[in-house]
């Protein structure tokens, strides 16, 4: 619940603020003059980027904070200098500097995040290192540091900042004239934004946002397969990932906090498989098997 709340609270903190120092400049939403699109488009690319930067730059505290992911400074045992060691060799094969590596308390699964390839983390769950052998969790590291050096973090936040700025100006525009329609002004000149335009922003806003959301999920499930085939470029073999995820499939996986849920080893399906930013394990399987040996 905590996780939950924190990020709900986050994104509302973050919305607000922006909404304020907008309206302030007098950006925020129609005013004198009608539909204003060069303000319009420079408030929505503010809200559309801002709030996914920011959580990209917040990533990997809040990941450890979300998880009580620990950093293994010292190794301190067999498996913690076993999973550094692992982290270094394909880091360095895959030509990134090295990452965090942690270890957090949970059913099995995995994440990597980080703005920056040469500042990234990498954690694995106490769950994953119990149920895996050595060959599938280094598959799953493999994945993840394929992750990093594919620059997936940084892509996703790009796209999710494309998005949500569409949301935001196509909902406005919409509601602009609805707003004019009901009102029947023809004369924009002295336009004051009224309740038919707050009204349909909201529902638009949810609409072209859930919209939104399965076009994310598709290209979140895309880069799982270009990890998978990573791993199993890392490896050189795609046999081990294969493993990993036919061992995963037989699992129930470690849930993550709501704003790092795309960044597990592991994801959601079923019948909402347009919302997923995860493609099932058959399918992922399927993938490796059709890579050349």
């Amino acid at each position: 619940m905590k996780r939950i709340v924190l990020f709900i609270a986050t994104n509302l903190a973050v919305m607000l603020v922006l909404s304020v120092v907008l309206s302030v400049l007098g950006i925020a939403r129609p005013g004198d003059g009608g539909l204003q699109l060069g303000n319009l488009l420079a408030y929505s690319l503010v809200i559309g980027f801002t709030g996914a930067i920011i959580s990209l730059l917040m990533s990997k505290p809040m990941a450890k904070w979300s998880t009580g992911a620990r950093v293994i400074d010292t190794p301190r045992d067999s498996t913690e200098q076993w999973l550094v060691s692992t982290v270094q060799r394909l880091s360095q094969r895959a030509g990134i500097g090295m990452p965090d590596v942690a270890i957090y308390d949970g059913e099995p699964n995995a994440f990597a995040t980080g703005a920056f390839k040469d500042s990234a983390l990498v954690a694995v769950s106490t769950g994953l290192l119990q149920s895996m052998n050595r060959d599938e969790v280094e598959a799953v590291l493999g994945h993840e540091v394929a992750h990093v050096a594919n620059g997936d973090m940084v892509t996703m936040t790009l796209i999710q900042g494309v998005v949500n700025t569409f949301v935001v100006f196509l909902a406005r525009v919409v509601g602009y004239f609805v707003d004019q329609a009901l009102s029947g002004r023809r004369d924009s000149s002295d336009y004051r934004p009224g309740i038919g335009y707050t009204i349909t922003t909201v529902v638009c806003e949810l609409l072209f946002g859930l919209l939104a959301s399965i076009i994310v999920a598709w290209f979140s499930r895309q880069r799982e397969f270009r990890a998978d085939a990573g791993a199993a470029s890392l490896l050189g073999s795609s046999v081990p990932m294969q493993h990993a995820l036919m061992r995963l499939g037989g699992m129930q996986p470690g849930a993550l906090p709501q704003d790092m849920a795309a960044s597990g080893i592991t994801g959601g399906g079923g019948w909402s498989a347009m919302f997923s930013t995860h493609p099932s394990m058959e399918e992922r399987i399927a993938a490796l098997q059709r890579l050349p040996h």
